[in-house]
């Protein structure tokens, strides 16, 4: 059984300030996506954080609408949840890849997305992987994201100068460092 091996779980990240999440979810398979979203809450919830709900019809409409609310929104970082079950046809390939890779290229844009879209052989495979009691892959998906943040929030501190130069005590140019040893 999948859920009989057991995995390293990171330490919940902590903030000093607050954190907001877009959760967007397709609710396609219902009772699959509400059991993802109780565990996305649950882990938000306990950072301290908040959150809003983006529904989307499926899960190929999921990384467009993260792109859309980071063009219109205010949110730290995204919680993709979905499920996407094999059927008869070569379209689960093409969503599960497509899905998967448009979410890794906003990620590589510098955007803090978990992927909890659900990639499954049968429905099965899909409940065990979202019930918040077993596998709990929402809650993982919104843990993903907060560590992103706080990655994010500790390497991108706000510099002191506003605008495109940094002030001048921000950096030493080479020629200052010699002269002045103890600079």
């Amino acid at each position: 059984m999948a859920g009989a091996e057991q995995h390293y779980i990171m330490p919940r990240a902590s903030f000093d300030k607050p954190v907001k999440l877009g959760i967007v979810i397709s609710p396609y398979y219902k009772d699959i996506a509400d059991n993802m979203l109780a565990g996305a809450k649950a882990e938000i919830e306990a950072a301290n954080g908040t959150f809003e709900v983006i529904e989307v019809p499926g899960a190929l409409e999921i990384p467009t609408a993260i792109g859309i609310a980071e063009r219109l929104s205010n949110f730290d970082g995204y919680v993709a949840l979905g499920c996407v079950i094999r059927g008869e046809t070569t379209h689960y390939e093409t969503v599960c890849n497509d899905s998967s890779r448009a979410i890794q290229m906003l990620g590589l844009q510098g955007l803090c997305i978990g992927n909890g879209i659900l990639t499954v052989e049968n429905r099965k495979q899909a409940e065990v992987r979202a019930d918040p009691a077993d596998q709990n892959k929402g809650g993982g998906a919104a843990a993903a994201a907060l560590h992103l943040i706080a990655l994010t929030r500790k390497w991108g501190a706000q510099r002191k100068g506003v605008g495109f130069m940094p002030e001048a005590q921000e950096f030493k140019l080479a020629g200052e460092l010699k002269d002045n040893p103890t600079a």
